[in-house]
C-alpha cells in the first residue's frame, strides 16, 4: 500500500479522490472540532504573572 494504491487514504490524497478511506465529511467534521476547540480554550485559560529573579545578597 503506497501512494498509487486506491483503497488508502494515502493513494486518495495522491491522486487527489474521495471515499471510504478519506471522505469529505469527516475531514470536515474533523477541523470544526479543532478550531472549536482553540477557540474556547484561548478564552478559558488566564496569564500567569511572571516571576521576578531574586537580588543577590553581597
Amino acid at each position: 500500500m503506497g501512494r498509487g494504491d486506491k483503497k488508502s487514504a494515502k493513494g486518495k490524497r495522491t491522486i487527489g479522490s474521495f471515499g471510504k478511506a478519506r471522505s469529505r465529511k469527516a475531514i470536515k467534521e474533523k477541523i470544526k472540532r479543532t478550531a472549536s476547540k482553540k477557540v474556547g480554550a484561548t478564552a478559558t485559560t488566564t496569564a500567569k504573572p511572571k516571576k521576578t529573579a531574586r537580588k543577590k545578597a553581597e
